[in-house]
């Protein structure tokens, strides 16, 4: 049944990008292979997208994203990623927004995911090479922590599954920079800081264009969290190849 859904997710996320495109949003969709290290050392597939559309001072994107991997014929990769976006333009570089995202990745100590909050943000570069704009402010985090067992003193001890919920601060940092039409680097950092816990990512990717629609991306993700449940990895490490195609525009 948990195979089922993947599958079905990543179904999903294929037809995305077109239907999106016919109703006036960008943006783009990939299918990757990637290598991970940390909790898990394992390859897996992945299918995202995606998405952007402006009207007027209001700018709507969203974002979602599934990873599964097999070794051997055992589940070594499950994961989902949603996020959703408005922003509110207040001047020339200065906006206002709102966040929401959920996670859900079985091997990385937690059930589940959840951040809800918005801030001010501002656009420090933007032109035709080079984009820079950072954004920040509070929020609550919801985290569903799995039940473990972990050996103290040679004795198992077994921690129950737990709800952790507080307040929270996010931070955000999106950079761009094309090298030539062909060409480009991006550097995206999240940060959400919480007394229990703090979540940091980072996601380093080269493009180069294939034709006018396609690409080849190779990325390196870095994933920490400051307080990871008892018996697993604070860093998670995923280096990704993909075909990505754009669309809209």
């Amino acid at each position: 049944m948990r195979r089922l859904f993947v599958f079905a997710a990543l179904a999903g996320l294929s037809l995305a990008p077109a239907a999106a495109a016919d109703d006036g949003w960008t943006g783009e969709g990939s299918f990757s292979a990637g290598y991970t290290t940390g909790n898990t050392e394992t390859a897996d597939l992945g299918l995202g997208v995606k998405l952007n559309r402006e009207l007027g001072l209001w700018t709507y994107g969203g974002e979602a994203s599934v990873e599964y991997g097999e070794t051997d014929s055992v589940e070594t990769r499950n994961r989902i990623f949603l996020a959703g976006q408005i922003d509110r333009q207040l001047g020339d570089k200065l906006f206002a927004f709102g966040r929401t995202s959920y996670e859900k990745d079985e091997f990385s100590g937690f059930d589940s995911r959840l951040f809800v909050g918005g801030g001010l943000g501002y656009q420090l570069i933007e032109n035709e090479v080079t984009n820079w704009s950072i954004q920040g402010g509070p929020g609550i985090k919801i985290d569903e922590v799995q039940a473990t067992t972990t050996v103290r003193n040679g004795v198992p001890v077994f921690v129950p599954a737990s709800t952790e919920q507080s307040l929270s601060v996010v931070g955000r940092s999106e950079f761009s920079h094309k090298f030539n039409e062909a060409v480009s680097f991006s550097n995206n950092s999240d940060v959400i800081y919480a007394s229990e816990s703090t979540q940091f990512v980072n996601v380093t990717a080269l493009t180069a264009a294939l034709t006018d629609a396609f690409s080849a991306r190779f990325s390196f993700d870095v994933r920490h969290d400051t307080n990871p449940p008892p018996g697993f990895e604070a860093t998670d490490t995923v280096t990704r190849a993909s075909l990505v195609y754009a669309f809209g525009g």
